[in-house]
């Protein structure tokens, strides 16, 4: 392990996320708020001990191995979610304890959309603008964006690049260098942040709010400048209609933007047998939804019906959070089966949560394939994704994911009902953060700040474990490991 290139990559990330904290800064300047000062010592803070990290061993170059890269990914994203929660912890306004602080830095930055926070309509604009940029800077991937530096740095990212982008076939690049790949994510997704706040903006949206949705719509975080989320723009259906098509966009694998944008034809978006699954996914839930709020009266108009069932069910599918109503208070089996359907959640390679569309269909497949050996026993039935065969190995992978996951899961669960959480709630609690999805039932419906502290650090890792999709975190609690 190379403690000093792990020090040093670590120093010039934070140097680099405390400019993060500039807009902020200019933010609270426009509008004239009470955060100027908390802003700027939080910048100091988080710069100066960058340069503490990095000036010792600024000059140390040396290539670090794929250990190093999940300890600096692991690392980095705590020390971000502690850096991130100064200006929470700061703000007089907000009185947040430490715990609450650091548990909406890290819902903003794995972009769970879990909050602590009431009152968003009448907090700072700088605020509101911070929790919005921090689900933005989160969507992307920290660590994907700081590769895209990585010559500065002076070292290779691949290492970086494989521990945090999300899937289950994670050496794939969209272009044969990492700094291009790098690139490539990075203005994709600047391009479609732009077209959304653009098109939230002609459908109604103030300049300010058009701009902060689109940063959590796209990194389909969450987060809104309101308490009552998308539900605030209701006489709009124009506006819930441009987030779903966003929250659609965001949650297929950028890699089929990039190949879509690069040979200027949409019909490679449907040659993905990914892409396909998780348009029928959504939209097969999105027809239950409607028809069963319709059919219980929820809505008595059939466009209203329609128009919540669908945006509901996009915005849980693909793991976002926003909600136009509060959708834990529909009758019947709906609100579960909206809860479930972020357990499958978006596309690998997104910015949605969730198990991934492709890892549930190669279960699918998988358990189809084990009915098939059982009628003949002897026959050599491969995988296939898109007519191509599977190694067994990625096959494997998926398996020990998915066995990971549901061990995390009932442990979480059962952690939270400890602390005194009821059933319903511990359940929806641990789904909605594993998943990285936000809302969840009961006492979680609109928001985490009931819960006692033990229940929101457990669930703050929770949310890493989610982002970082189980593994990275795991990785680095096993013995091996830490083996020479």
């Amino acid at each position: 392990m190379q403690i000093f290139a792990i020090q040093r990559i670590l120093g010039l990330l934070l140097v680099v996320f405390s400019t993060s904290l500039l807009p902020p800064i200019l933010v609270s300047v426009i509008y004239s708020d009470t955060q100027l000062m908390h802003f700027f010592e939080a910048f100091l803070i988080t710069v100066l001990t960058g340069l503490v990290l990095w000036l010792p061993v600024r000059n140390y170059r040396k290539e670090f191995r794929l250990r190093d890269g999940f300890i600096i990914v692991a690392m980095f994203w705590i020390v971000l979610g502690l850096v991130g929660a100064l200006p929470f912890f700061m703000s007089q306004q907000l009185n947040l304890s430490i715990t609450d602080a650091i548990f909406e830095s890290l819902s903003g930055l794995t972009t769970t959309g879990a909050t602590v926070i009431t009152g968003l309509d009448d907090l700072p604009k700088s605020l509101l603008y911070y929790r919005q940029q921090l689900q933005w800077l989160g969507g992307i991937g920290i660590i994907v964006i700081a590769v895209a530096i990585m010559p500065m740095l002076g070292i290779g990212g691949m290492q970086l690049y494989r521990a945090e982008t999300p899937g289950p076939m994670k050496d794939s690049k969209l272009t044969p260098r990492i700094k291009e790949t790098a690139k490539a994510l990075w203005y994709i997704y600047l391009s479609l942040t732009a077209a959304c706040a653009l098109a939230y903006w002609v459908a109604g949206m103030s300049l300010f709010d058009a701009i902060g949705h689109s940063f959590s719509t796209i990194a389909i975080g969450g987060f809104s400048t309101h308490d009552a989320s998308m539900g605030y723009f209701n006489d709009k259906p124009q506006i819930e209609a441009v987030a779903i098509v966003f929250m659609i966009l965001s949650g297929v694998n950028f890699a089929l933007h990039f190949t879509a944008w690069r040979t200027r034809s949409a019909f490679n978006y449907f040659r993905d047998v990914e892409f396909r699954t998780y348009l029928g996914i959504l939209t097969t839930v999105a027809i239950i939804s409607s028809a069963y709020l319709y059919y219980m009266d929820v809505f008595i108009y059939p466009e209203r019906a329609i128009l919540h069932g669908v945006f509901q069910a996009v915005s849980i599918g693909t793991t976002t959070g926003f909600t136009t109503q509060e959708y834990h208070t529909w009758p019947g089996f709906l609100p579960v089966m909206l809860l479930f359907s972020s357990f499958i959640g978006a596309c690998a390679g997104s910015t949605g949560g969730g198990m991934k569309v492709i890892r549930f269909l190669l279960l699918l497949k998988q358990g189809f394939r084990e009915v098939k050996r059982v009628i003949h026993p002897n026959a050599v039935i491969p995988i296939k994704i898109g007519g191509s065969p599977l190694p067994d190995r990625v096959v494997d992978a998926v398996w020990g994911f998915f066995a990971a996951y549901v061990a995390i899961f009932v442990i979480i669960l059962l952690i939270l009902m400890l602390t005194g959480l009821d059933q319903i709630s511990a359940f929806s609690a641990t789904a909605a953060c594993l998943n990285n999805l936000g809302p969840g039932l009961n006492e979680v419906g609109l928001n985490y700040a009931s819960l006692e502290d033990p229940a929101k650090w457990i669930l703050s890792f929770a949310m890493m474990l989610g982002r970082l999709e189980i593994f990275t975190v795991l990785v680095l609690l096993s013995p091996a490991f830490w083996r020479r």
